[in-house]
């Protein structure tokens, strides 16, 4: 089982790559609009770089280089007139759905093969694993 899911994980890597290739950014801005792209409300340029595990002035540069591709905007902070948030724009929306329609079509059709209850526990298996990760990612050395 844990082979499989390292193979799953491998193949993630591959498939962020091939995304960051489709939009023509590099993996980090690749994978700093995925972050963007989950927070609703936006990240600041900080949290960013903390998520990124990259620099200050890094981040700083890595916004620059998504805004004036227009993937992303920063705004003014809802409580912090000091500071400033940055958030995916429309065209990051649209250019990152269309890149990654035909890997969730293909996704989608592979889960089609499942039955109903498979489907099911296969999904609640997969949250756990990724809960697993997720925790190991935060757990101290």
């Amino acid at each position: 089982m844990a082979l499989a899911i390292r193979e799953l994980i491998q193949a993630n890597n591959e498939a962020a790559q091939g995304l960051a290739r489709r939009l023509d950014v590099n993996a980090t801005d690749a994978l700093a609009l995925d972050h963007l792209l989950s927070s609703a409300d936006g990240l600041g340029p900080t949290e960013l770089g903390h998520r990124l595990s990259i620099r200050s002035a890094s981040a700083t540069t890595l916004v620059d280089r998504l805004q004036a591709a227009g993937h992303a905007r920063r705004i003014p902070h809802p409580s912090d007139r000091r500071r400033q948030t940055v958030v995916a724009t429309e065209k990051a929306y649209e250019e990152v759905r269309a890149a990654l329609e035909p890997l969730i079509d293909r996704i989608e059709q592979a889960g089609a093969r499942l039955t109903p209850e498979q489907a099911a526990t296969t999904a609640t298996f997969l949250r756990e694993v990724a809960a697993v990760m997720r925790d190991y990612a935060r757990e101290q050395r």
